[in-house]
Formats: structure tokens, sequence, C-alpha cells
């Protein structure tokens, strides 16, 4: 192993000069060497390995594992970096890696199928969420999915959109699996957004009882009168009586008036 000299800082303030050692004969040669976190801990003479680099905690050490295990299970950089009471960019870059993974979990997971009371559904969460969404009158393109690892190993899928002032999120169950794997709501807002029936009326409306007011809501219509009767139509006409042949030849009327 080479024994190098620290010949200075360089200029960027981000590195450190050394040179090799070696005979009179021998020319040295330069290297550029980073101050990172790993060699702050070995000026410091923690003594810690290759990889193990740690951010303090308040008297707590975090390990870049301990980092990515909790960006892993949910929390943000933010969350992670105010916790070690560091800056983000100290975060970041482990958090980096993992960020993708719950990034691609989420992906995976809206291509799953939502499992009902009955079994699989054949449209992916996405295709049922989507449809849900639209039919509330709301912009699935302004929704935004999240996914995290849990204790047991087991994926959540978050679904966060806004309606109106109010923030909403439902959850679900990931599981891969073949044809894309499954989902399974987690609460009751997911369970309403997967629901086929989601817009069904939830109670059937009863029937109003009648009720008796002092004086009624609406008159009665007038009665109508009846027809007039009409006078029986006689069976035949009378006719006038047509005289005897004697009445003629003696001016005789027949009502016996000459």
């Amino acid at each position: 192993m080479r024994e190098l000299k620290v010949v200075g800082l360089d200029v960027d303030g981000k590195h450190i000069i050394c040179e090799s050692v070696c005979d009179d004969d021998e020319r040295a040669d330069m290297f550029r060497l980073r101050i990172d976190d790993r060699l702050r801990s070995a000026v410091r003479g923690e003594g810690h390995r290759v990889g193990q680099t740690q951010l303090d905690l308040g008297g707590n050490m975090l390990r870049p594992k301990d980092i990515q295990a909790r960006i892993r299970a949910g929390a943000s950089v933010e969350q992670v970096a105010a916790a070690a009471g560091v800056d983000t960019s100290r975060v970041e870059r482990f958090a980096h890696p993992v960020l993708l993974e719950r990034s691609r979990a989420a992906e995976l997971a809206t291509a799953a199928h939502p499992v009902l009371a009955d079994g699989p559904a054949v449209p992916t969460l996405l295709e049922v969420v989507t449809g849900a969404l639209m039919n509330r009158g709301l912009n699935p393109d302004q929704s935004s999915w999240d996914a995290w690892r849990n204790e047991d190993g087991r994926w959540t899928v978050q679904l966060a959109w806004k309606a109106g002032r109010s923030d909403n999120v439902a959850h679900f169950r990931f599981a891969p699996g073949a044809h894309g794997g499954t989902v399974t709501a987690v609460d009751d807002t997911a369970t309403e957004l997967i629901d086929p029936d989601f817009d069904r009326q939830l109670r059937p409306v009863a029937a109003v009882a009648e009720l008796d007011f002092d004086e009624p809501v609406a008159q009665p219509a007038a009665e109508e009168e009846p027809a007039p009767q009409r006078s029986p139509a006689r069976s035949r006409r009378s006719k006038p009586a047509v005289p005897g042949w004697e009445d003629v030849l003696l001016g005789v009327r027949s009502s016996g008036q000459r």
C-alpha cells in the first residue's frame, strides 16, 4: 500500500491534494481526495469501515442504511434531514435510490387488479380509480401516487387528491404477482373507490305519510254539473189528421168545424 502525504487544500475547498511518498530519484504522484463524511469520520478517529458513514442525530448515529430504511418506510428527505439536524443534500444522495424504488412500486400497483367480494376485478386499479374520480366530477390528472414498505415487507400504496379545499387519501395493500398482482383496500375511502356500485342509491326513499291540515293545500276540483237530461224522443212524430172523404165533399174540417 502506497503512502501519501497531504499537500494542502484544493482551491474548491472540497478536496485535499496529496502526493505519494517516494525516494529522491522517483517522481511523486499527485492525488486529489474528496472531503466527505467518511474522511471526516476517519479524521475524528471514529474508525468506521468504508460504506458505514454516519450522521449525528443528537448523540445517535444514523447510518446510510438507516436513512434508506426510514425513507423506504415512508419518511421524506425533509423529515429525515430535520430529525438529523443536517441539510437535505446530505440525505438526498442516500435517499435517491430508495425514492426511485417507492415510485416504481406505486407504478406497479396501479397496474394491479383490485380485489372485490367476488375476486379480482378485470380492470386495473388505475382504470377503476380514474373512472371513480371522473364520475365524481374530479380530475384524475390532479391526483398523486406514493408507496412505502411496511415492517412486514408488504407495500402500502397511497392515492392522494384534492376535492375543493379538502385533501383526501386512500390506501391500498399491494401484492405483486402474476398478471400485475392484486391490491386490497385498506380503508373505507379506498373501498368506495373500487366499489363497482359506489354510485348506487344508498337507501330507498320512504313514502311520505299523508298529513291532515286545517285547510287543504289545494282546493278540490269543482264537481261537474250533471248534463241536462234530454227529454225522451218521441217514438214517432204526430201526423196531422187526414180528413175523411165525406168531409172533403161537404167542406167539413177534420176537427168538426165548418
